[in-house]
């Protein structure tokens, strides 16, 4: 049996199950008709090549630009029918919310409309697909998770250290800094590279090691300070009941020898399938 990633999480930071066909039970925590959850998906994936790969794949470039501009009329119509007929879900929340009478502006509730669905989407999904391949390679410890599901909390965190979902962001420096030794121009691109930083000798004792019971696991792979995930408490409980459920219900998984598709993304590490029998 083949396991689809694309199809493990749904709509990632929107859903909290495993089966393809929330994908509707997501499109409805958006607030959309759950018909379109199809066409939410193949966009998430063709915007993701902009989140975390667009520079190394300029030939992508035209499907990404066109997935962005079906999305933005997409959301913007779907923001008018809600101003109209408002129901419960995402979009009404950020378009009802404000802070001491300010409100978000049409423009930045369908920003953050697309970048929850696509950010959570594809990075839970990778959480679920490369764990669940770390699990197989490591079958001392995935024995030690079965007899003891207990750990699956520090398990979740450490299958986020030890395989990244996301591997690195950018930033644009906004002042002359010197960082490293080295001196950084104002305006100039500055990639931090997270995976890296989880496999760091100086923070973590043994960081190639996979210990699923590890203490003081203050990884990376949510990012930090201001730019920490806003979904990762609910990626985190996706990653728990997933691993608890998969594990429970497949007792002889295992992972069959033949090559793995990784997605050609370096910003956004991930599996197009994980072939396993059961």
């Amino acid at each position: 049996m083949i396991f689809d990633t694309r199809l493990l999480t749904g709509v990632g930071v929107l859903a909290a199950v495993t089966e393809a066909g929330n994908f509707a039970r997501a499109a409805e925590m958006l607030g959309v008709p759950t018909r379109d959850r199809h066409q939410l998906k193949a966009w998430s994936a063709d915007f993701a090549e902009m989140l975390g790969n667009f520079q190394h794949n300029p030939d992508h470039t035209p499907k990404v630009l066109r997935a962005l501009e079906e999305m933005l009329a997409y959301f913007r119509e779907r923001v008018r029918e809600l101003r109209a007929h408002p129901r419960e879900g995402l979009i009404n929340s950020l378009l009802t919310a404000q802070m001491n009478g300010d409100r978000l502006t049409e423009e930045e509730v369908i920003a953050n409309s697309i970048i929850t669905m696509v950010g959570g989407q594809e990075t839970t999904t990778n959480l679920i697909g490369n764990g669940l391949l770390t699990l197989l390679r490591h079958p001392a410890e995935m024995q030690r998770l079965r007899d003891g599901p207990a750990l699956i909390p520090s398990a979740v965190e450490e299958l986020l250290r030890y395989e990244s979902p996301s591997q690195h962001t950018a930033r644009m420096a906004p002042t002359d800094i010197e960082l490293g030794g080295q001196r950084i121009r104002r305006r100039e691109a500055v990639i931090a590279v997270m995976g890296a930083a989880n496999r760091d000798p100086d923070r973590f004792p043994d960081p190639d090691q996979l210990d699923l019971a590890r203490t003081d696991n203050r990884h990376l792979a949510f990012g930090w300070a201001a730019h920490f995930c806003f979904g990762a408490a609910l990626a985190r409980i996706e990653g728990q009941i997933s691993f608890a459920a998969i594990l429970r219900r497949m007792p002889n998984l295992a992972l069959q020898q033949v090559p793995l598709p990784w997605r050609t993304n370096l910003g956004l590490r991930g599996l197009i399938a994980l072939p396993v029998r059961y």
